[in-house]
């Protein structure tokens, strides 16, 4: 039997509704699948959010050790280096220039597969950064923190240190603002000043009681004694008790 007109363009209607309902699901569901709206686990992560505060201390408790080391890659010194911490067990921070880091590539991952830490130390190696603009800074750290994720297949570049220390309030929160917090040293060893092995050795000996953060270099001219001093100093602070861990974050 035959509806009636009225009743047949209610039908009608209902179907042309969810007609359209369908096919807004499905596009919807379409752009989920092919890349058209980017899934959660795609989307890039934010920025970690961390304290402009110049960190010194260990993220362990007790007796700890952060060994710091700047101005590298080198591809004579940071093999030496990355040899003798593998032979002891022990981790460090790493405080690369941008260039260097774009230039050795290979260590760069080589530093990161041991299980070490990445840190900006700048394009140029300024030390008078905090005499210059605020863009001149800015240039300098993110510029740098690039070539240092790039050359290190995109691992986290976690701390900036201000060549020689200078820093200002605005590379403090530059840094900070791009997750990366700024670190300090609790003992300068001075190696780049070539003092010699047992004058290094001392230094260390004698400062580390103020502060867990140790300050030694593997670029920027020869670190034969760095490395001399690195070969007696890391197995006497694990006899002394003394483990290594990393600056805060």
């Amino acid at each position: 039997m035959a509806l009636p007109k009225k009743q047949r363009n209610r039908i009608a209607a209902t179907v042309a509704v969810l007609a359209i309902a369908g096919g807004t699901l499905a596009v919807a569901s379409n752009e989920r699948g092919s890349g058209g709206g980017s899934p959660a686990a795609e989307r890039p992560s934010p920025v970690r959010q961390v304290s402009q505060e110049i960190e010194h201390l260990s993220e362990d408790p007790g007796k700890t050790v952060n060994l710091t080391v700047d101005d590298g890659p080198d591809p004579t010194w940071t093999p030496k280096v990355l040899d003798l911490l593998k032979r002891y067990d022990v981790k460090a921070t790493f405080c690369m220039v941008g260039p260097n880091a774009a230039k050795h590539p290979d260590l760069v991952k080589r530093v990161v597969a041991g299980g070490h830490r990445l840190c900006d130390h700048s394009m140029s190696h300024d030390t008078r950064m905090d005499k210059k603009s605020v863009e001149y800074q800015s240039k300098e750290i993110l510029d740098a923190k690039k070539l240092i994720e790039e050359a290190s297949g995109g691992a986290p570049v976690r701390y900036y240190r201000a060549p020689g220390g200078a820093f200002t309030p605005d590379s403090r929160r530059i840094a900070a603002e791009n997750g990366m917090r700024p670190l300090g040293w609790n003992v300068d060893t001075k190696d780049f000043e070539h003092p010699g092995v047992d004058k290094i050795v001392d230094t260390v000996k004698r400062q580390i009681g103020k502060g867990p953060t140790v300050l030694v270099h593997d670029a920027g001219g020869s670190r034969k004694q760095t490395v001399e001093a690195l070969e007696r100093l890391l197995p006497w602070l694990k006899q002394e008790g003394y483990t290594f861990s990393f600056p805060r974050t």
